[in-house]
């Protein structure tokens, strides 16, 4: 027999317990320390991945959930924005924009004396059209006018209106108008820098 097991099997009882008792601490630590401690880490790592994909989980479900009205909501915005821009046209349009007001102002018995337009004038994500106009005719006539502007689909302001007597037919008095139309024009691509507030 082995001298070292010898020696163990010739130990009293007691010293035996404790050297067994001592052999399985030590095999029960190394479990722990080695098998049992790791595991418990990848536990709790593996327990929080799950609550925080739960809580996405539960989000996303959220989400799904409302995604009809998300959709409805969409397609709202969409619509509006749809109206808006038909209220501010783009470049192509601009020229016949200027036409019908010069027609407006025909379909209402004045006389186009001047029609200029003026330069853009960039504000951002749109552009000023100006247009400085001069008529003739009645003050009923410019009230006509000044309604058919505000009934284009388009937004037109007229601004700077002067009214002055110029001689008479009848019994009505002819006016020499003045007044700046202003339209606006949506810009697709603003320029960088621009339309930023400081």
């Amino acid at each position: 027999m082995n001298p070292a097991v010898e020696k163990i099997v010739k130990l009293p009882a007691y010293q035996r317990a404790l050297l067994l008792l001592l052999l399985l601490g030590v095999i029960v630590g190394a479990f722990v320390w080695f098998v049992f401690l790791p595991q418990q880490e990848e536990l709790k790592r593996l327990q929080a991945e799950s609550q925080r994909l739960q809580v996405k989980l539960q989000q996303d479900q959220r989400i799904a959930n409302n995604l009809p009205k998300f959709k409805a909501e969409y397609e709202r915005l969409k619509k509006r924005l749809e109206e808006a821009l038909t209220e501010l046209p783009n470049k192509q349009e601009i020229p016949s924009l200027l036409t019908s007001i010069a027609s407006v102002a025909k379909d209402n018995g004045l006389d186009v004396v001047r029609f200029r337009p003026g330069n853009e004038v960039g504000k951002g994500f749109y552009a000023e059209v100006p247009v400085s106009l001069r008529l003739m005719g009645t003050y009923h006539q410019v009230a006509l006018f000044s309604y058919a502007i505000s009934r284009l689909p388009r937004i037109v302001n007229l601004n700077n209106l002067t009214l002055k007597p110029k001689n008479s037919k009848g019994s009505r008095a002819v006016l020499d108008i003045t007044c700046n139309a202003v339209t606006f024009r949506f810009v697709e691509n603003v320029p960088k820098g621009k339309g930023k507030k400081k």
